[in-house]
């Protein structure tokens, strides 16, 4: 049975390619973007499964006039899928306060404000999913993603916590966490790159010319299996709360949440020092 999605960011990179795969799966879609000509071409090739919605994820009540334009069109609201964001990259000292934020605004706070705006429709229906692309980094930590990490934990670790919320009114919630993906997203504008002073040059400066350099690293994602991945976590029964995608993430993951126990148990000692 076709389902209605929504999704913020649909005009590019991996918010193109999942906009793609629900659309090819037969289900409607209110597609957002900041600029909505940019989502014409799916107009023209879906027609009125598509309904494309200008949305500035920052402006709560443009969050709540996207999902009342959606429920309008077509009825009611299946899945939200909140994949809008950016980054900033570059040494916590070298990035003024003022990006810092602004990455709290679009990537947490944004996130937020279209689930809120979609809570009560999905409640007064009894049913739904929230799906909210998070990353890897919401596991690990890395030498110049400080602020866009730290975002991606908050919002892993907000979806833990609305998961035990909504359950019992018939709302899934999943926080997908992929790694590094063929996509455009660190050659355009969706990341802003801060230049390291000479103390962080061997550190958060490695990683911004890492990330400057060109091609893919191996073990980057493909997006259409990224998104094809977020498709079938729609159709789930009982889906996960949190779900590593990709392989590649999954090990580093894993790694992560071992290296995190192994240092928990190393200083138990201290940490009972507090009883």
């Amino acid at each position: 049975m076709p389902k209605t999605f929504i999704l913020t960011g649909s005009s590019r990179g991996l918010g193109r390619s999942i906009a793609l795969a629900v659309l090819e799966a037969g289900h409607q879609l209110v597609a957002t973007a900041r600029d909505p000509r940019r989502l014409q071409d799916l107009v023209e090739q879906y027609g009125g499964r598509v309904l494309p919605v200008a949305l500035d994820v920052t402006d709560y009540a443009a969050a709540q006039r996207a999902v009342a334009d959606g429920v309008a069109r077509f009825g009611r609201l299946d899945v939200v899928v909140n994949n809008a964001g950016f980054a900033n990259v570059g040494a916590v000292e070298d990035m003024p306060p003022a990006a810092i934020e602004a990455q709290f605004a679009t990537n947490f706070m944004g996130s937020v404000h279209l689930i809120k705006a979609a809570l009560p429709a999905l409640r007064a229906q009894g049913s739904g999913h929230v799906i909210q692309i998070s990353s890897i980094g919401a596991r690990i930590a890395t030498p110049g993603a400080a602020a866009y990490y730290a975002t991606k934990w908050a919002l892993s670790g907000f979806v833990a916590s609305l998961a035990l919320e909504v359950a019992p009114l018939g709302i899934h919630v999943t926080a997908v966490e992929p790694g590094g993906m063929k996509t455009d997203f660190a050659k355009d504008s969706s990341v802003t790159m801060f230049p390291s002073s000479p103390p962080y040059a061997g550190t958060a400066g490695a990683v911004i010319a890492m990330m400057s350099a060109d091609g893919y690293a191996d073990d980057y994602a493909d997006p259409a299996r990224v998104a094809a991945l977020v498709l079938s976590i729609s159709e789930l029964e009982n889906p996960p709360v949190r779900l590593l995608a990709g392989s590649a993430v999954l090990s580093q993951g894993v790694d992560a949440g071992r290296a995190q126990a192994e240092s928990d148990r190393e200083w138990g000692w201290l940490s009972r020092k507090a009883d």
